[in-house]
């Protein structure tokens, strides 16, 4: 009789998910699960929070992790699919088939390729954090359209504070603030057709009370700051011209009533205003409260009648006066006169004051590949045969390509700078004797020691006359017309 067989055991159905893209799909979310944990426990344990590490761990990462998951469950229906429209068919179009040498060889190799690549995406992801909050990727990457501003913020005082700290600060309010704002600004660069010069001041941006005062503490006392500022006449002969002042950033010890400067924003008062202009430097009207007893003074201009609108005023902070903090576009003026002080620019050319500013605001530079040729030109033409003429053009043109930007339509006489009064109306916006109470009290102007005292004026021996009181100022060129102010004549250019 011969012998049974026994029964074969049921063969186990292999799973949807036996497939290659499962397997795809796998190690991606493996490997944002991974960096998901790295940034969560980075965002819990840091102490200042970055504002691009909120868009890395919960936006990019759980978008990868979306992607894994859902080429997981795509690699199981195309299986499933396969297995329908093939009935009979034993072989599986994208099945991993352990006993078979040409699988494990490539699963081995897939298993080890897995494994670098969740190294290097632990790596990549939290490089990629600290890049997207470098300047680099706010400024070359993310930004091109502000290549003036970047070239400001290079030379400027606060070259070692990246970009977020200050455009967007900590917080997830803020963040997201400046993600949707920045939205239409990709669109318009994109298309191209964003604004130039970028318009200013910005109207979203963050109260300086959440991002200056994190480094800049406002209960500290500061004290009176020693100011040496160096000019050149427009004459023949470059005459030096110095002013040595002590400015009264705060004039009251701590613990005394708020003075000097920072007035402005001490905790007892509150100053509100009103600009008639985008640029903030038409103020026809201004209000300031006394916290302590409630008590308000309103001063306006005589042209000025009406009431402005409650959403129209605005509380002065800090960017009122620190308006350009991190972009400064000094004047022509200025930038030659500083060159002039470091022994750059050669004293030895008559007039070259006059003649390096005239020649780096010609009417004829309309692009920025003008300005080089134009700016030789133009020196040539006053300094022929010279020695000292080949050292000149190269430091004019220099000057001119770090703080004069004709592509984008960006330097100083379309960023207004409000620290001073020299060659924009600054403080005269408010201190100019025109805003008035409806009792006839008006602002202070021409008080010139409520916020500076002149130690020195001069040139040569002038310079030896220190006076701890303070002098008044002796205007260069002559006494002043009183019904003019400073940016009536000075314009950082050539002098109207």
């Amino acid at each position: 009789m011969p012998e049974s067989i026994p029964p074969s055991e049921p063969v186990k159905p292999r799973s949807l998910f036996n497939n290659w893209i499962s397997a795809i799909g796998g190690v991606l979310a493996v490997a944002a699960l991974f960096s998901f944990a790295l940034f969560v426990w980075m965002d819990f344990t840091q102490g200042e929070k970055n504002p691009y590490l909120g868009i890395i761990t919960y936006l990019i990462v759980p978008g990868i992790l979306i992607i894994g998951i859902t080429l997981g469950f795509f690699g199981a229906w195309a299986q499933w699919r396969w297995q329908i429209k093939h009935a009979g068919v034993t072989s599986d179009k994208w099945r991993l088939d352990f006993s078979d040498q040409q699988h494990r060889r490539a699963l081995v190799i897939f298993g080890t390729g897995g494994v670098i690549f969740l190294m290097l995406t632990a790596f990549g992801s939290y490089q990629t954090y600290h890049y997207a909050e470098s300047t680099q990727f706010c400024g070359e990457v993310c930004h091109r359209a502000m290549n003036p501003e970047l070239t400001a913020y290079k030379r400027g005082a606060h070259a070692r504070v990246d970009c977020v700290e200050c455009h967007v600060g900590s917080g997830a309010q803020w963040f997201i603030k400046a993600k949707i704002n920045g939205t239409h600004q990709l669109i318009a660069y994109t298309l191209n057709n964003y604004k130039r010069p970028i318009a200013t001041p910005l109207k979203n941006l963050r109260p300086a009370q959440d991002t200056c005062e994190k480094c800049h503490w406002p209960e500290k006392f500061h004290g009176n700051i020693d100011v040496d500022a160096e000019h050149f006449l427009s004459d023949k002969k470059n005459t030096p011209y110095n002013i040595r002042m002590l400015m009264r950033v705060n004039m009251t010890q701590p613990g005394s009533p708020i003075g000097g400067i920072h007035w402005h924003v001490n905790a007892d008062s509150r100053v509100e205003y009103f600009a008639a202009d985008e640029k903030r430097q038409d103020i026809p009207w201004m209000r300031v409260t006394n916290l302590k007893n409630g008590t308000s003074h309103v001063y306006r201009t005589e042209a000025f009648k009406g009431e402005p609108v409650a959403a129209q005023i605005r509380v002065m902070d800090c960017m009122d006066c620190h308006n350009r903090p991190a972009h400064v576009f000094p004047t022509a003026n200025e930038v030659v006169e500083h060159a002039m002080a470091a022994g750059a620019l050669s004293m030895q050319l008559p007039a070259l004051k006059r003649v390096a500013v005239q020649a780096m605001t010609q009417k004829e530079i309309t692009t920025t590949a003008d300005a080089p040729p134009k700016i030789a030109s133009f020196l040539e033409a006053k300094y022929a045969g010279a020695p000292e003429l080949p050292a000149t053009i190269v430091e004019v043109q220099r000057l001119y390509a770090e703080t004069i930007f004709p592509d984008r339509k960006a330097d100083w006489r379309v960023y207004p700078n409000n620290i001073g009064h020299k060659d924009w109306l600054g403080c005269f916006r408010c201190h100019d004797e025109k805003h008035k109470t409806a009792a006839g009290e008006s602002v202070k102007a021409n008080d010139c020691k409520s916020c500076h005292i002149i130690l020195t004026q001069g040139k040569g021996s002038d310079l030896q006359a220190l006076s701890a009181q303070g002098q008044d100022f002796k205007h260069p060129g002559g006494d002043l017309d009183p019904d003019l102010t400073c940016s009536d004549c000075h314009n950082g250019g050539i002098q109207k």
